[in-house]
């Protein structure tokens, strides 16, 4: 993660649909509007990847020290040194995949300085970020024991900027030779005997940016070199995700998909020269702030309307970037073997004067909003989209969870992935909307953001979020194919726009149970202004 240039695609007025939106809708007066919509339940789509409800991890702030790791010798309860509070929740939403160790701290990290004894590991700087120190004690062994506590895989990055080829494919050694090997040896010496899975290799992190200012073309051949020789000396070969581009960077993406997206031909039959693609994704960054100007992001609390359309209007984009960059990649992939990853996105908004560390915002009702829009966008994506990643899960920006010492609370976009764990899996179902526009200014959005799945034991599952901070929406949905018999409701919201989560309160943001009732293949229900809603339908 790095701060970019200012978003190409700024615009005073947006326009713009999320999937399962009507372009035709109009706002009515008053406080409530209908919604209708039609569900082909009987026509299901591309498999909704569960790794599109990743996460990241970054050495940043109280990302990772404190966020997760505390010590073995803290008094906050822990599990070799990871808090037993933060795995309990993370556990509970079912998080597939973990990205570590960044972000920019990537292409400054050396792995080799995080294993051994903890007492014998060298002290490091910080250089990415506030060159603070870095103790080096969270490294390759926590992490992987991170990961098997919640159950999620690896996705790591390797050092491309200040690194080299034999130093990530030293990583790679260490992490998946046999026991009996020199670096199963070395691996076993220091704790852990069997070789680890690494499903994901992140070869590098923006290096447009902070991660080796390269251009297009020097990184399509950087990958190249690297891809050649990353692999996984036990077990599947691990899958590399390119670095791709910065936001609206459209020419980076044709670059590397006509440059590096196969491997080259040979005249002898090499073992790794395969029709298979070279890389198994491609990145994508996009974050959401207030506006289009990355030196002015917005509070994260204490904002108004205005500022609240157009975080979401800015959200809203992810689906014109996501169709701008796979109809890119479908020139030279048609048959979409090729992932687009969303390796990095969320609100980034500007940190208070009195934040606890870098980057930490609290947490606001916007922020479950702006989550629930994008994972429907992504969803409705599935065909290209296959992997996301949540910047950043405990302590950074858009968290999934705040410490403070002992106390650990989880947030409003928590509860949103607590929500739509049910699309992991599931195949995407076809949907249309018909439903008022939001208006605030210039700013003109969908009211009603829509995904729907249907999971392998036949149940139906749909998101809805309402932008509209004034407006609730009565919904009629009508079930085209089989019989449905019951629906239940859970919904999120609050009282204001910027209700935040406290250390010391009650949780505002807990879904409540809401009304809906089914008849001859038709659910009704009310949706609040301002909300996150599931709605489960059973035959």
């Amino acid at each position: 993660m790095t701060i970019r240039r200012m978003f190409l695609c700024g615009m005073a007025a947006i326009s713009m649909l999320v999937p399962g939106a009507s372009s035709g809708a109009t706002q009515s007066p008053g406080p409530t509007s209908d919604a209708r919509l039609i569900v082909d339940t009987d026509k299901p789509g591309p498999i909704i990847d569960p790794n599109i409800y990743g996460q990241f991890v970054e050495h940043l702030g109280r990302g990772v020290y404190e966020g997760i790791w505390v010590g073995s010798d803290s008094s906050i309860p822990n599990v070799r040194g990871i808090r037993s509070d933060v795995v309990a929740a993370l556990r509970k939403v079912h998080i597939p995949v973990i990205r570590w160790p960044g972000g920019c701290f990537a292409d400054g990290y050396h792995w080799a300085d995080g294993i051994g004894p903890a007492n014998q590991r060298p002290q490091g700087i910080n250089a990415a970020w506030d060159k603070s120190a870095e103790t080096n004690a969270f490294g390759t062994h926590e992490y992987m024991d991170f990961l098997d506590q919640i159950g999620a895989e690896a996705f790591v990055s390797v050092n491309v900027g200040s690194g080299s080829v034999r130093e990530a494919d030293d990583w790679m050694r260490y992490m998946t030779a046999p026991t009996a090997s020199q670096p199963g040896r070395s691996r076993t010496a220091n704790g852990h005997a069997e070789p680890w899975a690494v499903p994901f290799i992140g070869v590098g992190n923006e290096s447009w940016g902070c991660g080796g200012n390269m251009t297009a073309d020097s990184y399509a051949a950087t990958f190249r070199n690297y891809a050649s020789f990353l692999r996984s000396y036990s077990g599947e070969r691990a899958k590399l995700i390119a670095v791709g581009a910065d936001t609206d960077d459209y020419d980076w993406t044709d670059r590397v998909m006509a440059q590096a997206m196969m491997w080259r031909p040979h005249p002898t039959p090499l073992a790794y020269t395969t029709d298979q693609p070279l890389m198994w994704g491609l990145s994508l960054h996009f974050y959401t702030f207030a506006g289009n100007d990355w030196r002015n992001k917005g509070r994260n609390i204490g904002f108004g309307t205005a500022e609240w359309a157009a975080a979401l209007a800015r959200a809203n984009l992810t689906d014109e970037l996501i169709r701008r960059h796979s109809a890119i990649m479908d020139k030279y992939d048609p048959d979409k073997r090729v992932a687009l990853a969303v390796d990095e996105w969320g609100a980034w908004f500007q940190s208070e004067k009195d934040a606890p560390s870098q980057l930490y915002l609290e947490s606001t009702l916007r922020d479950a909003v702006i989550a629930g829009l994008s994972l429907n966008i992504f969803n409705h994506h599935a065909d290209r989209v296959r992997m996301a990643n949540l910047a950043q899960m405990v302590n950074v920006i858009q968290s999934l969870i705040l410490t403070d010492g002992a106390k650990m609370v989880v947030t409003p976009t928590y509860h949103v992935f607590d929500l739509y764990k049910v699309h992991q899996g599931a195949a995407l179902v076809p949907t249309e909307v018909q439903a008022h526009a939001y208006v605030e200014g210039d700013t003109r959005l969908p009211g009603l953001s829509v995904s729907a799945s249907k999971d392998k034991a036949g149940k139906l599952h749909m998101t809805l979020v309402n932008l509209d901070p004034a407006r609730a929406s009565t919904v009629y949905i009508t079930l085209r194919g089989g019989r449905w018999r019951t629906a239940t409701a859970q919904t999120l919201t609050a009282d204001r726009i910027d209700t935040r989560i406290s250390f010391d309160a009650p949780d505002p943001f807990i879904p409540k149970p809401l009304p809906a009732r089914i008849v001859q293949d038709q659910v009704e229900l009310k949706i609040a202004s301002k909300s996150v809603t599931l709605l489960e339908i059973s035959q």
